[in-house]
């Protein structure tokens, strides 16, 4: 697809994928045995955060592609229960991997079968505001990018240097 054929979905979309697959990149650097690391007791481990984002990823493509999305039509527990029910079933760092990408495929596939025009209606947020679905969806991926952060930084404190580090110096 040329970039002047790009919707306003796909090029969100090649974002995601692009955060996503940084994702696993991260994920996939660290050994198995850093899955339980916290840097201390008032933060996730790595198994916890990677569960994060796959419960984050399917809110995001679960709600942002229903006809009546609403953040807040439950409360948040009720909602991650509904659209993110059994991540904690997986704990292994293979079963992280497959659980990243398969998560990614099909909530794009949601996405796109909701389409461009859905994703430009309004959904409230939680903090109660209005905002076009696809404003929202910006901040998904921040977020998971935030934690792909987390991910690099654990992998330097458990001695490995971050893929996204590696692969810019032509590692």
């Amino acid at each position: 697809m040329s970039v002047k054929s790009m919707s306003l979905l796909d090029e969100l979309l090649g974002a995601w994928t692009y955060t996503r697959d940084g994702v696993v990149a991260e994920l996939k650097n660290l050994p198995e045995s850093s899955l339980d690391f916290k840097p201390n007791d008032q933060t996730r481990t790595t198994r916890e955060i990677v569960q994060h984002i796959i419960e984050s990823g399917l809110l995001m493509s679960g709600e942002l592609s229903r006809p009546d999305g609403d953040f807040l039509r439950k409360p948040y527990p009720e909602l991650l229960e509904e659209h993110a029910r059994g991540v904690s079933r997986h704990r292994t760092k293979k079963a992280l991997v497959e659980a990243l990408k398969r998560t990614h495929t099909d909530g794009a596939e949601r996405f796109r079968a909701a389409g461009e025009v859905a994703m430009l209606q309004t959904i409230r947020q939680f903090n109660g505001e209005r905002a076009l679905r696809l404003t929202w969806m910006h901040h998904g991926i921040a977020h998971e990018e935030y934690h792909r952060g987390q991910l690099a930084l654990y992998a330097r404190l458990v001695g490995r240097v971050p893929a996204l580090t590696r692969l810019i110096q032509g590692g």
